[in-house]
């Protein structure tokens, strides 16, 4: 039994770091500030869950402490990602010219 979860865990695993992967090749590849903040969070908030879900697979005695660190970054990563997002927008960095819809500037009635 111990090694069917360590293979679903190395699985998992390997899945986790493959969006962690993804999410730091994103940060790279996007054009502008609004993009990569997207493709940073999303994908790493993804990537760290599955990470922690694998390594409760090996571990299981950790899975208490991991699933409050996962609730914590839940919380926290979204909400830090968009205080991002305000904040640049609001100092004027330029978006890219391939973005089509500012719907925080068509929030606050600014001209888009």
């Amino acid at each position: 039994m111990e090694s069917v979860l360590d293979v679903i865990g190395g699985v998992i695993l390997v899945f986790g770091t493959s969006f962690l992967l993804l999410g730091g090749l994103g940060l790279t590849r996007m054009p502008d500030i609004y993009n990569r903040i997207q493709a940073g969070t999303k994908a790493t908030t993804l990537g760290t869950m599955l990470t922690m879900v694998g390594v409760s697979f090996l571990q299981p005695e950790w899975t208490l402490k991991l699933l409050l660190i996962g609730l914590f970054l839940l919380f926290t990563n979204p909400l830090s990602s968009q205080v991002l997002a305000r904040a640049a927008h609001r100092s004027g960095v330029h978006k890219a010219p391939e973005t089509q819809v500012d719907r925080l500037a068509e929030d606050l009635g600014e001209k888009p």
